[in-house]
């Protein structure tokens, strides 16, 4: 397909924003208490993007104690039943898959006509890389109208989390198509656990005018200071007892839209067969199971 003209303007602003500038003034506006900025800009937020405030806990913009609080929002009790097959594997949130399917040749699909690198995407590690090949990924958007907190597909442990800095390109349908390397090449958080099927990574990717990103265990991680090529958590050599994320727990959160990328191991997983690019997904409903 053909890019339009409109679509081209839009990769080119991408290109040429200061997009971390920009992200840090954003994230001012998210965090600020001032009762009508914030007020407003909620207000605003939920009419336009047409967010179902009614499976949320708490239903007003006074409510919130800044627009980050609203976006992050927990939801009533019930409303993401996790599904509870043994063998089951779990959208992580909400949101619609942008692309799953095969790691072949250590290149992940992005979309038609473009793929990155493994091994880039988990941070440069090729001993970690070599334990998804010929695995299994999928990638899920979370638009700005979803529920923003991310849960556990299966249980697992955590081994290492690493923060990978990097540029912040909007990730839609628009830039998946046009920016080489999108979800390689923007800032990101890289957990991988230990599972019974074998490692998973869930790979958190950043966007523009994304205020941040957080892990249930670390806290904020992002923004942070991109001279630093990685961030490895736990500190190597310090004291600390196994974390274990349940099924359906929550591991992290987005302060704005954004990406998480899901992989596993050759031969431990497949997707069910109605999963398909575009299908928008629930978190807690079954996407995969494990291989018996």
């Amino acid at each position: 397909m053909a890019t339009s003209m409109k679509d081209k303007l839009f990769i080119a602003f991408q290109y040429a924003v200061p997009q971390h500038l920009l992200s840090h003034l954003v994230g001012w506006i998210a965090e600020t208490r001032i009762d009508w900025i914030k007020n407003l800009f909620i207000s605003k937020f939920i009419k336009q993007f047409d967010v179902n405030m009614a499976e949320a806990e708490r239903q007003t913009p006074e409510a919130f104690e800044n627009f980050n609080d609203f976006f992050t929002r927990e939801l009533k009790a019930g409303m993401r039943p996790i599904d509870s097959k043994s063998n089951g594997i779990v959208s992580p949130a909400d949101g619609a898959i942008s692309q799953l399917g095969p790691i072949e040749n250590g290149r992940v699909l992005q979309a038609k006509g473009h793929d990155y690198s493994l091994i880039e995407l988990l941070g440069g590690n090729s001993q970690t890389a070599d334990e998804f090949m010929g695995g299994q990924f999928a990638t899920i958007y979370l638009s700005p109208k979803d529920y923003h907190r991310l849960h556990m597909p299966v249980t697992g442990t955590l081994r290492e989390m690493i923060y990978v800095p990097g540029d912040l390109f909007s990730v839609n349908q628009t830039t998946a198509e046009n920016v080489p390397r999108l979800f390689s090449r923007n800032e990101r958080v890289v957990a991988i656990f230990d599972t019974e099927l074998g490692p998973m990574a869930l790979v958190l990717v950043g966007a523009m005018i994304v205020a941040g990103i957080e892990t249930t265990w670390a806290g904020r991680i992002t923004p942070f200071d991109r001279n630093v090529r990685s961030i490895s958590y736990p500190v190597q050599g310090e004291s600390q007892q196994p974390l274990v994320i349940e099924k359906g727990e929550e591991m992290g959160r987005f302060f704005l839209g954004s990406t998480i990328v899901v992989c596993f191991g050759k031969d431990k997983m497949h997707w069910l067969e109605d999963m398909k690019a575009e299908q928008p997904l629930r978190l807690g409903e079954s996407i995969g199971l494990t291989l018996e």
